[in-house]
């Protein structure tokens, strides 16, 4: 995951920041316990924002506890998680080896040979336990693999794959409230692809590597284009995730979509995308 579904902190109330940390801390700890330590590395805030919200549609019970973590090593802090919190750290193993998988099978990758065989055991496991969502994750992995070694750049087509992905990712349960989730989840995923796309467009000129972007970076318009596209993608999600019947938590779910998920085209992106 690329870590830009998350808050914009100072316009969150202090109750309302206090309960979105703990749920990313309660991932933490979950992904350690039930994924090994090593797991801890791929948290990210697009899992936190999915256990807010399938937490705020399904109201499972939680936990609260207090630990003390290697980040925080002075004083406890406050963690929250409950079913969707295990299922979040699952998927987040999933994605991290079929990721690492493709990285080795592509590129020949060392990370990614090492990363494979980190997870390549827990991985299987969860397999078993959500073939549906396995299933998608390695197609489009390996269908956007297959177009980014084509040179696709046109972004519908590109950031299709992860959108896909990430239409399964929220869908929890197959049941009346499948077909809204999926939809967020696809127009979410596009615009996760294209941002870090928009992002990482300056390396990734430096460095030759892929970008959709590379070939319109010239243009005069370039910018307010792009900045247009997500704005449009982003509002499509929203649009789906306001028919969803969520009242906990409400106020920080919008607080990500409407301002936290556009941060980064405000002040660049330098920050590190995992740590609170």
């Amino acid at each position: 995951m690329f870590g830009y579904v998350t808050a914009n902190k100072p316009e969150l109330k202090m109750r309302e920041f206090g309960r979105y940390k703990a749920f990313y801390c309660g991932l933490c700890r979950r992904l350690g316990k039930t994924n090994g330590a090593v797991s801890r590395l791929t948290l990210s805030y697009d899992m936190t924002f999915l256990i807010l919200l399938l937490s705020s549609l399904y109201e499972p019970r939680e936990q609260q506890e207090r630990h003390h973590c290697l980040i925080h090593p002075g004083k406890k802090q406050w963690m929250i998680y409950n079913s969707i919190t295990d299922y979040a750290s699952d998927m987040n193993v999933l994605l991290s080896c079929y990721h690492f998988q493709d990285d080795w099978e592509d590129e020949k990758s060392i990370a990614g040979f090492c990363g494979a065989k980190v997870f390549a055991k827990r991985a299987k496991k969860i397999a078993g336990q959500y073939p549906r969502q396995a299933k998608v994750i390695r197609e489009q992995l390996g269908r956007l693999a297959e177009l980014e070694q084509k040179g696709i750049t046109e972004p519908d087509d590109i950031s299709r794959p992860f959108g896909e992905l990430m239409s399964e990712l929220f869908v929890y349960k197959e049941d009346a409230f499948q077909d809204v989730l999926r939809r967020f989840g696809f127009y979410l995923g596009k615009y996760i692809y294209l941002l870090d796309a928009f992002m990482d467009l300056e390396k990734d000129l430096k460095k030759g590597s892929f970008n959709p972007f590379r070939e319109s970076a010239d243009r005069e318009d370039f910018e307010e284009t792009v900045r247009q596209m997500l704005e449009g993608t982003i509002r499509q999600a929203v649009a789906e995730f306001e028919k969803l019947p969520l009242e906990q938590d409400l106020p920080i779910l919008r607080n990500i979509l409407y301002e936290g998920v556009k941060l980064p085209l405000m002040r660049g992106e330098n920050d590190d995308k995992r740590s609170i």
